[in-house]
């Protein structure tokens, strides 16, 4: 009975592993397009938002790519330390580059003009993003990788920029408010720099190692978790203390 749970658990591990490098393949396909049609409408809007959210794509494909490496090795857990400091340092870096550049803009440095593409862009990403991230963070959080996790919330980021870059241009286009691009790109800095410190910390936001977690006791433990617990392998209890 034993050998047969042992046998289940294995297989289980082996599946999520392989679904959690076809996300990223998937990840990084996606944000190889979204980069080159980001920054070359970027630079001919002369657009910080667009420009800073054309880098946050090359940042997700270096963090895809980072993770593939990591489950490509028969002991993933080895490498999962410094596959997170790589997706952090991703993430400052990116901080740094936006808000230099959304000074410069604010500064008098340029102001950006309307760009189509990068409405269509944003609004694609918009509706691609929040499904990829959610189907990557659920296999992570059963596996217990706390990498897998930190990736799809770089792929959840890329969610939140979008809605942000979208806004920003929209205004910009419409209402003729240049000042609303560098302000969003800002705002793209400041989420950076906050989940660039969870990834060094290692706080992937609680990644659960149970098939049966569901979505609400997720979401209830992201909510209370400071430190979470270190991941257990699949199919161990987490041990709270009372």
């Amino acid at each position: 009975m034993t050998g047969t749970l042992h046998s289940s658990t294995v297989e289980r591990r082996q599946v999520l592993s392989r679904r959690i490098r076809l996300f990223a393949a998937a990840t990084i396909t996606y944000n190889v397009i979204e980069a080159i049609v980001a920054l070359w409408a970027g630079g001919v809007a002369d657009s910080s938002a667009l420009i800073g959210f054309g880098l946050d794509s090359v940042i997700e494909v270096a963090s895809a790519l980072a993770l593939s490496w990591q489950f490509s090795a028969k002991d993933p857990e080895r490498r999962e330390h410094l596959t997170l400091r790589i997706i952090a340092v991703s993430f400052f870096a990116l901080a740094a580059f936006v808000t230099i550049d959304s000074i410069r803009s604010l500064a008098g440095g340029g102001e950006a003009q309307h760009s189509l593409p990068g409405i269509l862009i944003a609004a694609l990403s918009l509706a691609v993003m929040p499904v990829l991230s959610w189907a990557q963070r659920r296999a992570g959080r059963e596996l217990g990788s706390r990498t897998a996790v930190a990736d799809s919330k770089q792929t959840l980021l890329c969610t939140y920029l979008s809605a942000v870059l979208l806004v920003g241009l929209v205004l910009n286009s419409t209402l003729g408010w240049w000042w609303a691009d560098a302000g969003a790109a800002l705002v793209i800095a400041g989420i950076a720099v906050r989940e660039g410190i969870n990834a060094w910390r290692g706080d992937a936001c609680c990644a659960v190692p149970h098939a049966q977690a569901d979505e609400a006791e997720n979401s209830a433990c992201c909510s209370d978790c400071s430190s979470p617990a270190p991941p257990q392998p699949l199919g161990m209890p987490t041990l709270r203390k009372d």
